[in-house]
């Protein structure tokens, strides 16, 4: 039988949130994240883990406030889905869920919906796994798209015009990011150090509130490069992963 523990505002003090666990240069961006999350429990904000050291969580709120550009009614959105290393191949993905499921089901929500790619992306979900569970594709952008899983027969969630630009204005390379994931503040001063000490133009854009995540100009989870005012990727990059795309 596993174990879990739902994140709320008497334990996330103590509590580990899984994915930067255990390394010091991350404690930043860890304290961020939990600042992130404190605001958003208000909201329904759900992150439900096991009991366990290691990086096995569900993340997920209902869709009018999730900092995602994605538009809709009475859903939940599922922010990240991970289980890894020993974890794997113990049903504990499939646990998680079906928690989510059922917990949407019991607030009388219309469906649950998450974002995935046709090819595998990091930081995002596995698309095979969610249609086994009967998640259809109910709109797309380029090689990303939104699965949602329907209770009734009420509109499915979609993607805001905004986002289906994929595109902006500028022609340096510009970085859109939250404090959704705890990896991202130790990437923003490596990147930063790095562009200073070659004299690069580098351009952060951060999504600190609700609106501006659902205005902004590409799909994004937590991060969205931009280059020459193209959209890149979602990879969270270090420097030496930009040096590469240059």
């Amino acid at each position: 039988m596993n174990n879990y523990i739902n994140l709320d505002m008497d334990n996330i003090e103590e509590e580990h949130i899984c994915c930067a666990i255990g390394d010091p240069k991350h404690q930043d961006g860890v304290d961020k994240k939990k600042d992130w999350m404190r605001e958003r429990l208000a909201n329904g904000h759900v992150f439900r883990k096991l009991d366990a050291r290691g990086k096995i969580f569900i993340e997920y709120e209902p869709i009018e406030t999730a900092w995602v550009p994605i538009s809709g009614e009475n859903y939940e959105y599922i922010y990240c889905l991970w289980v890894a290393g020993r974890f794997k191949g113990n049903g504990i993905a499939r646990e998680l869920l079906e928690y989510a499921i059922s917990d949407a089901k019991e607030k009388n929500m219309s469906g649950i919906c998450t974002l995935v790619a046709k090819k595998k992306k990091p930081f995002l979900g596995e698309k095979k796994f969610f249609l086994h569970f009967g998640f259809e594709v109910v709109d797309s952008i380029q090689d990303y798209e939104l699965l949602a899983l329907k209770f009734d027969d009420n509109d499915t969630p979609k993607f805001n015009d905004n986002a289906r630009l994929m595109k902006i204005d500028d022609e340096d390379f510009t970085i859109y990011y939250t404090n959704q994931c705890p990896y991202v503040e130790y990437e923003i001063r490596e990147l930063t150090d790095y562009a200073e000490s070659n004299n690069i133009k580098l351009n952060f854009i951060k999504i600190d509130s609700l609106e501006k995540a659902k205005n902004a100009p590409c799909i994004i989870n937590n991060w969205a490069n931009f280059y020459r005012g193209e959209y890149v990727s979602n990879r969270i990059i270090n420097a030496k992963a930009f040096e590469k795309l240059l």
